[in-house]
């Protein structure tokens, strides 16, 4: 990691290296922060983070296992060592496998429970120890519509995400003295290569007709809320959930 530029404010983002975090990654150096590009793949951490340093950008790679609390304390201890600030943290890694309820296999229910809720958790604690030293801080969680809507085949991954959603209003509330806020931004379907990966053609299908916008969003779409929430402008937004999803929430029947 490069030492940041005296002031700069320092973002976090875990799962930054593709997909809807690389898009996030993106937007926040264009802000002007220093992006540290926080992800599992250092090499695919790396290489988005070369990105924004070529384009002129301030950003570093983090290697981190979200499913490892002490990968995560590590991460932040170097964070707290090299920038001596975290001032935005975007909780965005988590993984996503389907099956039927009744052969729901529980290693895989532990392993998306210690991923996308405990990792939440301590990378929350972790970075808002950093955020109160300067009395501000944006904190914002990626849950999913699986988190508000029930959707087939996602007992843990929608299970996870509707306790992301819980968690964040708990941070809201414990950190508001602090000047931190605590947000959720919940995408709808987006193309990444987690969807691209789980998505059958039936499930695409059934998407396109519950989406009033008929299609899915894109990554630059869910990172433009995500930067807003992390911006001075949302200084009095806690403890909230932004539904980004083309109107999927707010369905019903959708043809006369």
């Amino acid at each position: 990691m490069n030492q940041s530029d005296s002031g700069a404010r320092v973002a976090f983002v875990t799962g930054g290296a593709m997909g809807i975090g690389a898009s996030i990654s993106r937007q926040l150096a264009d802000k002007g922060y220093t992006v540290l590009v926080a992800d599992i793949n250092l090499d695919a951490a790396a290489k988005t983070a070369d990105a924004l340093v070529a384009a002129g950008r301030k950003a570093a790679p983090v290697q981190v296992d979200m499913g490892n609390p002490d990968s995560i304390t590590q991460a932040f201890a170097a964070v707290e060592k090299d920038y001596g600030r975290c001032d935005v943290l975007v909780n965005n890694a988590g993984i996503a496998k389907t099956y039927p309820f009744l052969d729901f296999p529980i290693e895989n229910w532990l392993q998306t429970m210690n991923i996308n809720v405990t990792g939440v958790l301590v990378a929350g604690q972790a970075a808002a120890r950093l955020m109160v030293k300067n009395r501000w801080g944006r904190i914002v969680n990626i849950s999913s519509i699986s988190g508000i809507r029930a959707g087939a085949g996602r007992t843990a991954y929608g299970t996870s995400k509707s306790a992301v959603i819980g968690l964040t209003r708990q941070m809201a509330i414990e950190l508001a003295e602090h000047g931190i806020t605590v947000n959720s931004v919940a995408p709808g379907p987006v193309d990444t290569p987690m969807t691209q990966a789980i998505h059958s053609e039936e499930t695409r299908q059934s998407y396109y007709r519950l989406v009033p916008m008929r299609r899915y969003g894109s990554t630059d779409e869910i990172a433009s809320a995500v930067t807003f929430l992390a911006s001075d402008d949302a200084s009095y937004i806690t403890g909230h959930v932004i539904p980004v999803d083309g109107g999927f929430v707010a369905g019903g029947v959708l043809e006369i």
